[in-house]
């Protein structure tokens, strides 16, 4: 009685139980500190864990009502995963389906729609072209393009880097278009953007948790990466005042529109005005030796509540992702489905073409015209070099004038007395019987090329 109690009980913590997961890669600090804080709080029904996956299967939901996604940007089968956890209600943060579409030079472009300032930036094609393509795929492509007007509208030096990228991967300053061109041959198919260099008195790197939680922190990108946190803010007084609230303001409008729920802002700020410079950042690195350990007690108590908020407001069998007021508008303003016709059209039967057989059919004839043995071998040896590598075709010719197969031709014409009389025999048979020089001829097609230097030694 006692165990089928604790399995009647065990299967209600199932029911209610709310589970937060979150799913790492190689990070140490943060995943585990995030998982201690949640289950510290003691909220009813709540628990966190490192998430785990046995298994796929389309449309199937996950025991999780919340998860955290720290690394799928680096395994494709955690995307898939994630989709299919929220298409059956999990609250995935962040959003997987936007975070799929999302990349810089859009979120460039759409800061720019919704006054956030941002360096000047165009996109370049890749270096090399991508797989499965070739000089046709281009056909829309100017060349060359409008190289000057770019270069004008950029200015030098800039700064060169992914358009999909993060982690200051594959970033190059570049002083001139010369040392563009040279640095963008290390590219390979990356889709690069070049962007105005902004010399900066101040800037900052801020945290945006549940896009309404703002931590501004002084950073130095010049530094070592461990020391790049240990910088403090140069502006002082009311204008320091005025920049962090703006900043403040710019990151929660940015996160806002791109529905972002963990994110990172970062801004230079030039002549008093904040410059966003990346925010696409929905993995952000939040390591204790890195941004210290106040920013990271800070985005652990965040991140956890945050977290908890999301899961009492689950919603199972419902879509409970985050989505940007881009993205809310634009459906907004989608025109209304038109309505669908009710005659089912059904294609016909595709009827097949037979050129192929007809071609094939007009080559047989060519091939029945070596009436005339000397013709034979001439069309054969204009087909064979074809489907030959061409450095195997010169091997081929020196095997076949080789002296060897000519001495079996040698012992047959030893009738003659001698070899001088041999032309005469060859003529007569081509005329008399053309039925016993047809098999010679098959025999060995090289047989009359070598047949020619006899003539020679006369």
């Amino acid at each position: 009685m006692m165990h089928e109690n604790q399995l009647l009980l065990n299967s209600l913590t199932k029911t209610t139980m709310k589970k937060i997961g979150i799913l790492y890669g190689m990070e140490n600090t943060f995943p585990q500190a995030f998982i201690d804080r949640v289950n510290s709080k003691g909220e009813k029904g709540i628990i966190a864990e490192a998430v785990t996956i046995e298994k796929v299967i389309q449309a199937d939901p996950t025991e999780y009502a919340v998860i955290i996604d720290r690394i799928s940007q680096d395994v494709p089968f955690y995307r898939a995963y994630l989709k299919n956890a929220a298409l059956s209600g999990t609250a995935v943060i962040n959003n997987p389906f936007w975070w799929s579409a999302d990349e810089k030079f859009f979120n460039n472009a759409l800061a720019e729609k919704i006054g956030v300032p941002v360096p000047k930036t165009v996109l370049l094609p890749s270096k090399e072209r991508p797989t499965d393509t070739s000089e046709t795929s281009f056909r829309n492509l100017a060349f060359p393009l409008a190289w000057e007007e770019m270069f004008k509208y950029i200015g030098f030096p800039a700064y060169m880097k992914p358009h999909d990228g993060g982690g200051w991967k594959s970033v190059y300053q570049v002083t001139d278009p010369h040392d563009m061109w040279r640095k963008h041959e290390e590219t390979g198919q990356l889709i690069m953007m070049l962007q105005e260099e902004i010399q900066f008195e101040d800037y900052f790197r801020c945290y945006c948790i549940g896009q309404k939680d703002v931590l501004i922190m002084p950073y130095e990108p010049r530094n070592p990466h461990h020391l790049r946190y240990a910088s403090e803010i140069k502006a002082k007084g009311e204008a320091a005042e005025k920049l962090l609230a703006t900043v403040k303001e710019y990151t929660l409008k940015l996160n806002i529109a791109l529905g972002y729920d963990f994110n990172t802002v970062e801004f230079a700020v030039r002549d008093g005005i904040p410059i966003a410079i990346d925010f696409c950042n929905p993995a952000p690195d939040a390591d204790i030796n890195s941004v210290g350990t106040e920013n990271f007690e800070w985005v652990v108590e965040a991140a956890a509540n945050m977290a908890i908020e999301r899961a009492k407001n689950h919603k199972p069998g419902q879509t409970n992702l985050t989505w940007g007021s881009f993205v809310k508008d634009s459906i907004s303003t989608v025109l209304n489905v038109p309505t669908p016709s009710e005659e089912i059209e059904i294609a016909a039967p595709v009827k097949l073409k037979k050129p192929a057989a007809k071609k094939e059919e007009v080559k047989k004839p060519a091939a029945k015209t070596p009436v005339v043995a000397k013709e034979a071998p001439q069309t054969k040896a204009e087909t064979a070099p074809a489907p030959v590598p061409f450095e195997d075709i010169p091997k081929k010719k020196s095997t076949e004038t080789k002296a060897e197969p000519v001495k079996p031709v040698a012992k047959k014409a030893t009738p003659a007395k001698s070899t001088a009389k041999e032309p005469e025999p060859v003529k007569v048979p081509a005329k008399a019987t053309a039925k016993k020089a047809a098999p010679k001829a098959e025999k060995s097609e090289t047989i009359k090329k070598p047949a020619a230097k006899p003539v020679k030694k006369k």
